[in-house]
C-alpha cells in the first residue's frame, strides 16, 4: 500500500477557513502550508481550521512547521484549531502542550459548529 502523496487545500466555510493537509507533513510541504495560510487568513475568517483527517505523518520537522503556523496565528490574534487528529497525534499534540494554544476537535462537522458558537 503506497502513502497518499502530500497536498494542501484551502476552503472557506462561512467565516472559517479551513486548511485540508493530506499525506505527510514535512520540510517538503512547508512552503505549501505557508502560502495556503496566508490564503487562508485572506478573507479576515473568525478562525482557521486544520483539517488533519488524511494526514498519515507528521515529521518532527513537519510538527516544527505546524508550531510555526501556531506562532504565527497567536502573535495575529487569531485562532487556531485542528481536527481530525488520529490518535496518536493527539497524544503528541497533547505532550508536547500544543493543546495548550490550539483547540482540537474529533471532526470537521464538530470543529465548525463549535467555532461558530464561539
Amino acid at each position: 500500500m503506497s502513502a497518499k502523496p502530500s497536498n494542501v487545500r484551502v476552503r472557506h466555510q462561512g467565516s472559517i477557513s479551513i486548511v485540508d493537509l493530506q499525506g505527510e507533513i514535512n520540510a517538503t510541504l512547508e512552503e505549501a502550508l505557508k502560502s495556503a495560510y496566508a490564503e487562508a487568513i485572506a478573507p479576515n475568517p473568525s478562525a482557521i481550521l486544520l483539517n488533519l483527517s488524511d494526514v498519515e505523518y507528521i515529521t518532527s520537522t513537519g510538527m516544527a512547521v505546524l508550531v510555526g503556523l501556531l506562532a504565527q496565528a497567536h502573535q495575529a490574534n487569531r485562532r487556531l484549531a485542528a481536527c481530525g487528529l488520529n490518535e496518536h497525534y493527539r497524544e503528541v499534540f497533547q505532550i508536547t502542550r500544543i493543546t495548550d494554544f490550539m483547540e482540537i476537535f474529533p471532526d470537521e462537522a464538530t470543529a465548525l459548529n463549535q467555532l461558530v458558537r464561539s
